[in-house]
């Protein structure tokens, strides 16, 4: 297996030019490797092709490698497989959509060259390079799907303020990023989230109506819950100031406001769902030892949405932890049954 750049620009055609495109493949590939349980290949190759038809290739060990991240560049990376015959080709691209705030998502798409595409989307306080966003779009790889996994507004390397809450915004966010694709004459054939993207993703099925299959990994039934385990009983008294800072040992992680609190806890899920359309065909899936949001939230789920599959990975916690393979089965099996009704 081999990892290719293609440099889409290079400031000057020059040798520190080439450089910040190879630390930055360096980036994204380590990105990429960090969450499979075992890497295979020791060493990394490139190969940039330069505008008067020059090549420089380099090849070296992982181990030594050392880099850092610089914005002047923009770059996708091609693996192609020895035996290509029998594999996608798959390139990663850094791809930026604007919201309709303005504010730059940033994502990687996964591109097999299908028409299809599916749009993954991560929880609370994480970002598009979180182990189960990145092994489901490897897994959807595999088969030929192509997938995009972005950060919602505030989170990882996307513009905007975190907000606590603010549901309601990330399901624009979503929209904008499906507009993006659509518009480039892809067709969006699933979304998915997981734990706070489940929620985003069935609040987006109950508002926009385009998106025909959707997949709740781990999502939240009650969202009135979770507050006092997260923050403590005390929270709703300390909240009345207007603000609370939640801190870690190095200071303060991130505010939750009042309004954002109250957008939350008006949010109710059970009424989200029943303006889902039966047409639209929903997945959810479930840890049956999830320490974080109970299971018996996925059997809520499956009592009030119309069009609804219920799937408990047995023994797995909120972040499948050793239940990645078993996550990525039930999810490609169902896409593909849906891809095939279609």
């Amino acid at each position: 297996m081999e990892f290719r750049t293609q440099v889409h620009h290079i400031h000057n055609n020059s040798i520190g030019g080439i450089f910040q495109c190879l630390v930055l493949a360096c980036y994204h590939y380590s990105e990429r490797v960090k969450h499979m349980e075992t890497l295979a290949y020791n060493f990394l190759s490139f190969t940039f092709n330069l505008s008067n038809s020059q090549t420089l290739s380099f090849k070296f060990p992982l181990h030594q490698v050392r880099y850092s991240i610089t914005p002047a560049t923009t770059l996708s990376l091609r693996m192609t497989h020895s035996h290509s015959s029998q594999n996608p080709v798959i390139e990663q691209q850094r791809v930026i959509i604007p919201n309709k705030h303005g504010e730059k998502l940033v994502g990687l798409l996964h591109e097999t060259g299908s028409k299809e595409i599916v749009i993954l989307c991560h929880g609370f306080r994480s970002t598009k390079a979180d182990r189960t966003m990145v092994n489901l779009a490897v897994a959807l790889e595999k088969e030929g799907i192509s997938a995009f996994r972005f950060d919602f507004a505030g989170n990882g390397e996307s513009e905007g303020s975190f907000e606590f809450g603010n549901y309601s915004k990330e399901a624009d966010d979503l929209h904008s990023v499906i507009q993006h694709f659509c518009e480039a004459n892809r067709i969006v054939c699933a979304i998915l989230g997981h734990s706070k993207g489940g929620d985003v993703v069935l609040l987006y099925a109950s508002k926009y109506h385009d998106i025909h299959t959707v997949v709740n990994v781990s999502g939240r039934y009650d969202l009135k819950k979770g507050i006092e385990e997260r923050f403590g009983k005390d929270f709703m008294d300390r909240i009345q100031d207007g603000f609370v800072d939640i801190k870690n040992k190095k200071g303060v992680e991130y505010r939750v406001t009042k309004e954002s609190l109250m957008e939350r806890l008006s949010l109710d899920m059970h009424e989200v769902c029943l303006k889902i359309p039966r047409e639209c065909r929903v997945l959810t899936v479930h840890g049956s030892a999830d320490e974080i949001i109970p299971v018996g939230d996925a059997l809520e789920f499956a009592k009030i949405i119309p069009n609804h599959k219920l799937h408990i990975v047995e023994g797995a916690n909120h972040n499948y932890t050793s239940y990645q393979t078993e996550l990525a089965s039930v999810v490609l099996n169902y896409l593909k049954e849906t891809l095939r009704q279609d």
